[in-house]
């Protein structure tokens, strides 16, 4: 059996070497097309060197392709011959991380006297070396982003092309299926699946993918490839319209890879059944990321009055109703998002228990405390208030006042869900931000459990920027009642 060591590589080039491995060897042996074809320590057989020339000597060495040796003696322990790759060597001590297990290599880590960042293109392919020149393995680089190369690969001489593509699709594929009946989950979230830069959710047959970064913005077409040739899809929806990719120079535009796909996405989830703008709608149409603490909260909602804030198409709302909540209210800015939610009620039958209100969730949250409404449960979801370092004061301060807003209309013995994607934010501090609002609003609060992303939104464990939901479920009561 040969065994290959770069399988991105066997596009049918010739290889520099075989070896021929040690074993027991048959009589009925595959001889060379041509008379020559074996040599041993560049010797040719039966020259004295103890060759018997019928490549059964266990250290002949093939000097063609298609003059190999037999497949169950013939190991490949040599690269296949490809063009010389771009170095980026870090400074003395910099590969500690990401011998760690890290993924990215910031700007100021680079020996830039020795391999400058200006000599590369946006995207291009180059091996990661330490500063003494041991290879860490193969990254893409961008000289004009803070995080100037991204590591996709250990092995220094593995490309990302379609064939490594494939290869991380289906180990990805592999873990939703274990997870998952249907075909509604995100298939890649980035790092956590060895693919940096790119995001996958799967909605049946159609997949939208949001590439973020130059180096896979490379690769579009044999992502394509990939994913028909791993999961069928039918229609592929690039949505390369994140803010992110101004980071990384690149234009923002949504298309269809080549075939018009469906104006509405399909989900099914917790129950419920749902329907989204593709194009239009907000990130990849769908937030998958909520799913299973969406399941966790229908257990709590039976006969309740449901309050959903920045409720998009209405996940939280319509699937707790659709759990048996008696009324519910979502409030989103975005009068398109209140229309879908409208949409997505008379799909599941709840559009009688289902109101939908349009405005500012801040201005909304006043207005409901001056009327002196009271929710059992409130749901908080908000975007991300926390985007960069430099933000991270102004984001908790955000995050305090809308707790406490949200505190002002729940009733006395009620269930607030407060929720962050902003992967800056400490889960201490968030924690910390709800108390500080509870305490100013003379309240007393239980958190009776947490949440985070679901398992289709794996964690890399050496990434915590991975792990960027926040959930806490909270039972709030009178400051008298639990001190």
């Amino acid at each position: 059996m040969i065994e290959r060591t770069n399988e991105d590589s066997l596009d049918g080039a010739p290889p520099e070497r075989w070896i021929v491995a040690e074993g027991r060897h048959t009589q009925n042996r595959r001889r060379a097309d041509t008379g020559a074809g074996f040599v041993q320590n560049g010797r040719a057989p039966g020259n004295g060197s103890g060759g018997r020339g019928d490549g059964s000597n266990p250290r002949w060495k093939h000097a063609a392709w298609r003059n190999r040796a037999p497949d169950s003696i013939v190991r490949k322990i040599a690269t296949l011959s490809e063009p010389a790759s771009k170095e980026l060597i870090l400074k003395r001590g910099e590969e500690r991380r990401l011998r760690a297990g890290h993924l990215w290599v910031f700007s100021n880590e680079v020996d830039v006297a020795r391999t400058p960042l200006a000599a590369f293109e946006p995207g291009e392919e180059a091996i990661l070396r330490a500063q003494g020149g041991k290879p860490l393995g193969r990254v893409y680089v961008n000289p004009h982003s803070l995080i100037c190369a991204r590591l996709f690969s250990r092995a220094a001489d593995r490309s990302l092309g379609e064939s490594l593509l494939v290869h991380r699709l289906n180990v990805a594929l592999s873990l939703r299926r274990r997870l998952f009946d249907g075909t509604c989950y995100r298939l890649v979230h980035g790092e956590a699946d060895g693919l940096p830069g790119l995001v996958v959710d799967r909605f049946g047959d159609v997949t939208v993918a949001q590439i973020n970064t130059a180096g896979m913005e490379r690769h579009i077409d044999a992502l394509v490839t990939a994913l028909r040739r791993v999961i069928g899809s039918e229609h592929v929806l690039l949505r390369c319209d994140a803010a992110i990719r101004e980071l990384e120079g690149l234009e923002r535009y949504v298309r269809w890879a080549d075939t018009e796909g469906p104006e509405q996405l399909r989900i099914e989830e917790n129950g419920a059944r749902f329907e989204a703008p593709s194009v239009t709608g907000q990130k990849t149409g769908w937030y998958y990321d909520h799913a299973a603490n969406r399941a966790r909260l229908q257990r709590m909602v039976h006969g309740a009055r449901v309050l959903d804030l920045f409720s998009y198409v209405g996940a939280w709302g319509i699937e707790a109703a659709v759990a048996g909540a008696a009324d519910v209210t979502t409030v989103d800015a975005s009068s398109d998002a209140a229309d879908w939610v409208g949409h997505n009620a008379e799909l599941n039958d709840v559009d009688d228990r289902v109101t939908v209100a349009c405005g500012d969730v801040f201005e909304v949250l006043g207005a409901l405390r001056e009327d002196h409404e009271r929710f059992d449960v409130v749901v908080a979801d908000p975007p991300a208030f926390i985007k960069r370092r430099k933000d991270y004061r102004r984001g908790l301060e955000a995050y305090q006042r809308l707790n406490r807003l949200c505190l002002q209309v729940l009733a006395k013995d009620g269930l607030l869900v407060s929720a962050s994607c902003s992967a800056q934010l400490r889960e201490a501090d968030f924690v910390s931000a709800m108390l500080r609002a509870a305490r100013h609003v003379d309240r007393s609060m239980q958190i009776v459990e947490f949440g985070q992303q679901g398992p289709d939104h794996p964690v890399h464990p050496a990434i915590p920027e991975t792990r960027y939901i926040k959930a806490a479920f909270a039972r709030v009561l009178p400051a008298d009642s639990n001190p």
